[in-house]
């Protein structure tokens, strides 16, 4: 800690020296457009003639972001906006000399194709937070909620608003109405929001702007200009009703004399979801019974190294305003709130006895959840959700004909409540969370927590014009559940207080409860010049435990971390843009162990053609893993060595690919990765869209955990030889027929497949080389017969030990076609036919025999799906 200490103070001290030294950079003044209220309805059809404009003037003299930073656009761009006490509309002449070359790509709502532009309003005037409304040359919509000063933009925000577009021969012309109830603001007399407009000229890859905001500056909203004019604008309670009904039809192959599994299933669904506005900024969001299908699958994966994989939200009631809950605290995927654990798969399965036959739920039914948020106008950012979920039992099928029921996931509620107070005129912010989770066990499910409660607080102070900051967050979790729950989270891969080498962590079996720390500082310059840099330290400590409503893979660590960047922003006759990177990364346990020291370098250019190239290589050395031996010592990881790329195409082409690679090598020979991938984009008409996506990874690694085993009063960490090779291809193609209906496909073929030879035990597992790791059976200690081998270790002809034969080769199929019609805005029809298959399959045979044999050879589950929304709003 002492070092870190040091290390933090030596930041700060360059920082402080840097920022005395540079001088102040010119702040662009601020623009200004001052909105008048409408004297008559203009008709949003894309024609900009309408009388009702001509109550305010129009607004120009764009300035060009990318790629010339701070010049004259190739062509200007104009804007009106009026208002009445319902509804903004904004009138945009996006002029173009060749009206033939306009970009007119239709896509799905949120597509984000084509020649567009993007209205940016931050009525909150937090000058961190903006509403994004999208229009393009096509008239397709598209919204996204812009947070963390424009660094995170989210698209699954979906207002009810209405846009249309047309082209003519001086460019093309946009009209937008916006509800004021799909805004957020606080009572005033007179409204001052922040605003600007981007528009993107597709062919030309150049994006100019109302407001010029230079590329050194660190902020994005905080930089725009502003709308006045907004007087005496009435209270904008926001009501919506969203109730659907569902049909669903699942065929899939008959399993033998499963009653369960009889070839077919059918089932309906209904449901609501509410909106309400409680005042102009706080909103209510309350779901009955939801429905959370997903338009896509999770892409296949194995994780060989035994921990959990994060998958992204797909849910609309949780991904809808899900910035102001994250609390990433730390690095990676890490994060106090993972909403993916409410409605999780069940913790137990179903105890057959032979004969038996059960049906399981995939998934803990939601009864229900609701979802307190919004942004207050003096800078109080609130969060507050609650779900629960339902007792899930299993049906069993008993052998004497009647059925029985098994409870296989427990009542239980789960709370989040997160707040966060900017100040110091939005340059700084203060925040906190805290999550519960508490299970109805009724002294059952001995196994899992009975209450988990974390808690962190989390800052951000922005200096000289946003250049520098310091950010930071502190957390602590406490977990409470019988001794038996406990040990299980003390022994889990995340901790393994087991480890046979640990002094600072033991399994106490009589704890009932665990409470754990961790968090990150963060020091650095995040704009201004060509100088960027930032540093700073990250800590979990061996007792922290998240995952009963988190996401934590690691514990015990302390991690120190630095980066520092050097910008080409100005275009010249070869590249747009340009940087490099240079990283370091150091990291210790608990006890002091160095585990990690890495360096990394990287660079990056976006050519004058605008394709990409991307080029890094960097080190490990010193490595070592607690984890790896599932409990046993810390284990030495051999130095490694890596090199990555990648190359990209102009993706504005009606043809554009990329491909990429990464090869890793370790020293004697332990390690080696390839890792290829390559894709294309086809846009052969304005209405179809096709990529395709193709990912091959071949490892080799002489070091594969495979059990542990026990060898009188020792044990034995057994490892071996691994071939893994995966491949997976994902096709997408989208046609639109206009822009609110579409016909949207998703399929993605995955295959994995281990072989193991060369199996060894580890020796001295901290030892510097690796043959003085482990050793080596011999062929007179192990023998293989019906897929185990066993072991005679001190060759006595009497088996000391013995393991399954751990090869492997997974196949998974997963495919959605979506036909959807948004027949009245916020209102849609969906059409889904979903195709899987998953299966293991022979590991000797070839990937390509594996893949047809296993996908698309055996008949798949097919569900069919018919789901109607309808959407009141008020």
């Amino acid at each position: 800690m002492k070092f870190v200490f040091n290390y933090l103070l030596v930041f700060l001290f360059c920082s402080t020296v840097s920022f005395s030294q540079e001088v102040l950079t010119n702040k662009i003044p601020k623009r200004v457009y001052t909105t008048k209220k409408l004297t008559k309805t203009p008709i949003i059809d894309g024609d900009v003639t309408d009388e009702a404009w001509n109550v305010v003037e129009w607004s120009s003299e764009f300035t060009e972001k990318e790629p010339d930073e701070g010049t004259p656009p190739t062509y200007q761009t104009l804007f009106k906006v009026i208002y009445d006490s319902k509804y903004l509309y904004i009138a945009i002449k996006a002029l173009d000399d060749e009206p033939d070359l306009i970009q007119k790509r239709l896509s799905r709502r949120d597509g984000f194709a084509g020649d567009r532009v993007n209205v940016i309003i931050d009525s909150y005037h937090d000058k961190r937070t903006a509403f994004v409304f999208t229009t393009t040359a096509a008239g397709v919509k598209g919204e996204e909620i812009a947070t963390q000063n424009g660094q995170s933009w989210d698209e699954s925000w979906n207002p009810v608003w209405y846009t249309d577009a047309k082209v003519d021969d001086k460019g093309w012309t946009a009209e937008m109405k916006i509800p004021f109830s799909q805004l957020r603001f606080g009572k005033s007399k007179e409204q001052v929001w922040g605003f600007n407009i981007n528009r993107n000229i597709f062919r030309l890859n150049e994006r100019s702007l109302w407001q010029r905001i230079p590329n050194d500056q660190a902020g994005f909203i905080s930089e725009a200009g502003e709308l006045h004019g907004l007087i005496d604008l009435p209270s904008q309670k926001q009501l919506e009703i969203q109730p659907f009904t569902l049909l669903q039809y699942d065929s899939y192959p008959k399993e033998g004399n499963n009653p369960y599994r009889d070839g077919s299933d059918f089932k309906a669904n209904i449901g609501l979801d509410a909106k309400i506005g409680v005042t102009n900024d706080l909103t209510l969001d309350l779901t009955i019974n939801p429905d959370f299908g997903q338009v896509e699958a999770d892409p296949g994966a194995i994780a060989l190294d035994g921990f959990q994989l994060f998958f992204r939200e797909q849910r609309p009631f949780f991904v809808e305003n899900k910035n102001i809950f994250d609390f990433q605290f730390a690095n990676g995927s890490d994060n106090l709130f993972y909403s993916r654990r409410i409605g999780r798969n069940p913790h137990r399965s179903a105890n057959l006895s032979s004969g038996e036959f059960a049906d399981e739920p995939l998934n803990s039914a939601i009864l229900g959840a609701a979802k307190f948020s919004g942004k207050t106008k003096n800078g109080w950012s609130i969060g507050i959700l609650e779900s629960v979920t339902a007792n899930e039992f299993a049906e069993i099928k008993q052998t004497n004909g009647n059925t029985r029921q098994e409870i296989v996931e427990p009542l239980t509620n789960y709370f989040v409540g997160r707040a966060q107070k900017d100040f110091n005129e939005r340059n700084s912010f203060i925040g906190g969370i805290f999550t519960a989770t508490n299970r109805n066990l009724n002294g059952n499910f001995n196994e899992l927590h009975k209450a988990a409660y974390s808690g962190g607080i989390d800052f951000q102070h922005n200096w000289k014009n946003r250049e520098y900051f310091l950010d930071g967050n502190v957390i602590m979790s406490h977990v409470l559940g019988s001794a038996e729950a406990i040990e299980n989270t003390q022994r889990s891969i995340t901790r393994l207080f087991q480890r046979t080498d640990a002094t600072h962590v033991n399994v106490d079996p009589t704890r009932t409860s665990l409470t754990g720390t961790g968090g990150r500082i963060e020091l650095g310059k995040a704009g201004g010049g060509n100088w960027r840099y930032n540093g700073g330290f990250i800590w979990r400590s061996p007792e922290l435990e998240l995952n009963d409503v988190g996401f934590l893979r690691n514990t015990d660590q302390m991690i120190q971390f630095a980066n520092l960047r050097y910008l080409w922003q100005v275009p010249t006759k070869t590249y747009r843009n340009a940087s490099i990177e240079a990283s370091q990364v150091t990291e210790y346990d608990f006890q002091k162990n160095l585990n990690r020291i890495r360096f990394e370098g990287e660079g990056n250019i976006n050519w004058a053609n605008n394709a990409t190239t991307n080029l890094g290589l960097g080190t490990s050395f010193r490595s070592y893993s607690n984890a790896f031996l599932r409990g046993g010592p810390r284990w030495r990881t051999a130095n490694n060595r890596y090199v990555f790329g990648s190359f990209g195409s102009d993706r504005s082409k009606i043809f554009s690919y990329s491909m990429g690679f990464t090869f890793v090598d370790a020293d004697e020979n332990v390690f080696k990765r390839q890792r290829y991938s390559i894709g294309f984009n086809y846009q052969p008409t304005d209405a179809l869209n096709i990529s395709l996506e193709n990912q091959l990874e071949l490892t080799q690694d002489r070091a594969q955990y495979v059990t542990s085993l026990d060898f009188g009063n020792d044990k034995r960490y057994i490892l071996g030889n691994i071939n893994n090779d995966e491949f997976s291809t994902t096709l997408r193609f989208t046609y639109s027929i206009n822009p609110n209906m579409s016909i949207q496909f998703y399929g993605q073929p995955f295959i994995s497949r281990g072989r193991y030879s060369e199996f060894k035990f580890v020796n001295t597992a901290a030892a510097d080389r690796f043959t003085d790791r482990v050793t080596i059976y011999d062929t007179n200690q192990i023998s293989t017969r019906a897929n185990v081998y066993t072991i005679d270790e001190n060759s006595d002809n009497t088996i000391d030990y013995q393991f399954n034969k751990p090869d492997f080769s997974f196949a998974q199929f997963r495919s959605n076609l979506v036909a959807r019609w948004e027949y009245i805005p916020g209102s849609e029809i969906f059409l889904v036919w979903a195709q899987g298959v998953v299966g293991n399959e022979n590991p000797d045979a070839s990937l390509s025999t594996s893949l047809s044999n296993q996908v698309f050879s055996q008949r798949k589950e097919n569900t069919f799906l018919l789901k109607v929304t309808y959407r009141f709003v008020r």
